[in-house]
């Protein structure tokens, strides 16, 4: 299913007419696959809603040069001027934040979760209410499908934020400990 939304994304922007060089040429398909209200429609596609202007900057300038890899999103950035840029990224600061979940957590699983965040201090760089902050990202009430795979990645090697704990955080969790966290994080009220 992603490998199809990949395809049918780089399809639309290589035959888009003209040159889209501007975040203004692009921003639909921004909206297409992250939401225009903050929520992702898109599996595994993080809902932006709610993120710091300052963390969107420094992913897209991470995506545009290369740094972070991701095929639709290199793609998306590649030609971006660093004006256009802060535009993209002043409009993901200024998109609501996810809202909660409409059916609760199992208790049990949310018990997990809980106490694997604290255990793993996700509360001190993430905030107590994991609403992120500065250069680090908004948890609460993010895609269940797409933190399951960030942490993955993390976890693996295959991601690296802008410090190394999160690879030596997730080192010790296995996979049903990653899966718990993600489950709590994307249905706290």
């Amino acid at each position: 299913m992603h490998r199809l939304i990949l395809a049918l994304v780089l399809t639309a922007f290589a035959t888009a007419p003209g040159s889209a060089d501007t975040f203004a040429d692009r921003k639909e398909q921004c909206v297409a696959c992250h939401g225009g209200n903050g929520v992702s429609p898109t599996p595994e596609t993080p809902s932006l809603g709610g993120e710091t202007e300052l963390f969107a900057l420094h992913q897209l300038v991470a995506f545009r040069d290369g740094q972070r890899k991701s095929d639709i999103m290199n793609e998306m950035m590649k030609g971006m001027s660093d004006d256009d840029l802060r535009a993209a990224a002043a409009f993901v600061a200024a998109m609501p934040p996810p809202p909660p979940s409409a059916k609760p957590g199992e208790p049990e699983r949310m018990a997990r979760g809980k106490k694997l965040a604290e255990q793993n201090r996700c509360n001190v760089c993430h905030n107590a209410d994991y609403a992120g902050q500065d250069q680090v990202p908004r948890l609460r009430n993010q895609r269940e499908d797409y933190l399951v795979k960030s942490l993955r990645d993390y976890k693996t090697g295959k991601r690296f934020g802008g410090r190394a704990e999160m690879n030596e955080v997730l080192q010790p969790l296995d996979d049903n400990a990653l899966t718990d966290l993600a489950y709590y994080l994307a249905h706290l009220r």
